[in-house]
């Protein structure tokens, strides 16, 4: 029925298990080992890019969260408007809600596909999907301290296995460790995962979700642990080591790009600004709390100089063109009687002409 996922599963497995096998002998445990971290290793490095959207689109949800709490409150008691706004808010800040799934959700597929893989070889199998018979009695006979890769501390006969049914305590100095290493590495890739979660953005549900993750998930794993073969706690193993080393890296990665996309903004608007007494230019905007400049008051023209001899007669020939008569003062010349009589005085009668006289001689 689910073929389409255990045959290229088993596929990864016998590529991984033939190139280590030419190192250390194919029916060695090591061998066997190793192609189970690696078939882990190869499937998330094939979600590493849905990963990296994933983590971005979880960074922009966590941006707009206060746009989603007005929505939540504003349509409180209207469900469907509510949800429309929420997809039209999603779609503005271009975030897929799915996005952010998908990893996780093609991880389960994959964990499905390899437990019934190991699950399925048996003593006296003839094959397993790309497995033939000598590779399924290598696995079989695979030891590692002493205990079958397929054994479990408990056997389900329904979900088949190498050992039989039943509790099987010889395997659990092998199984717990693996168990108690396997749940602190789920705890420590939740924590770390919620630790970049921003307290705005928190909800009910994502309060619920945390502890699901921090503590719930882990106590799964030594609970169910009990039911899983040696190599499927192999897997689980690797792959939360995988999960935060991956983490890790892209954290600090998203991180450093916020880091230069601030400073290349800072840096463009002390670009932008102007320096320290300069003149704004025209058409150039004030930065914001910049004050604007005043404008400088006309200068005031110095008062005229006294006028001298050229100009008064300037002014009084002009004065004299249009009709009007320049004011005579003691020091002036004759006045223009005098100018049209050619400049000869008339004698005055009576005794008017004495005293002129008489003013010469003195």
């Amino acid at each position: 029925m689910l073929d389409f996922i255990y045959y290229p599963v088993s596929f990864i497995l016998w590529v991984w298990h033939k190139v280590f096998g030419f190192v250390f002998g194919e029916d060695n445990a090591i061998a066997w080992i190793l192609g189970i971290v690696f078939l882990t290793f190869t499937v998330r490095g094939l979600l590493f890019k849905p990963f990296v959207k994933q983590v971005r689109s979880m960074k922009k949800m966590q941006d707009f969260a206060p746009e989603v709490k007005k929505i939540q409150k504003k349509y409180a008691n209207d469900r469907q408007r509510q949800a429309m706004e929420m997809q039209k808010l999603q779609k503005e800040h271009g975030v897929n809600p799915l996005g952010s799934c998908l990893p996780m959700l093609l991880q389960i597929p994959v964990f499905i596909g390899l437990n019934w893989v190991l699950r399925n070889f048996r003593p006296g199998g003839q094959s397993n999907y790309f497995f033939d018979a000598d590779d399924v009695a290598s696995y079989v006979d695979a030891q590692i301290f002493g205990v079958n890769l397929g054994d479990a501390i408990n056997h389900l006969g329904m979900m088949g296995g190498s050992g039989e049914p039943g509790w099987h305590w010889d395997v659990a100095p092998v199984a717990v460790p693996l168990m108690i290493v396997a749940s602190i590495a789920t705890h420590f890739t939740a924590r770390h995962s919620v630790s970049r979660q921003n307290p705005a953005s928190a909800t009910q549900q994502t309060a619920v979700m945390n502890k699901l993750t921090l503590y719930i998930f882990p106590a799964g794993v030594l609970v169910f642990g009990a039911f899983f073969p040696i190599g499927l706690l192999i897997y689980w193993l690797a792959n939360n080591m995988w999960t935060l080393g991956q983490q890790r890296f892209v954290y600090t990665r998203i991180d450093k790009e916020e880091e230069a996309k601030k400073e290349a903004a800072k840096e463009k608007r002390d670009t932008l600004a102007p320096k320290p007494g300069q003149k704004p230019q025209a058409g150039q905007k004030p930065r914001p709390g910049q004050k604007p400049a005043q404008k400088q008051a006309p200068k005031q023209t110095p008062k005229s100089a006294p006028k001298s001899a050229q100009s008064k007669q300037q002014d009084s020939s002009d004065n004299t063109k249009n009709g009007k008569s320049p004011k005579s003062d003691g020091n002036s010349v004759r006045g223009g009687a005098w100018a049209k009589n050619g400049g000869n005085q008339q004698k005055p009668a009576g005794g008017q002409g004495k005293k002129s006289q008489g003013r010469k001689r003195r």
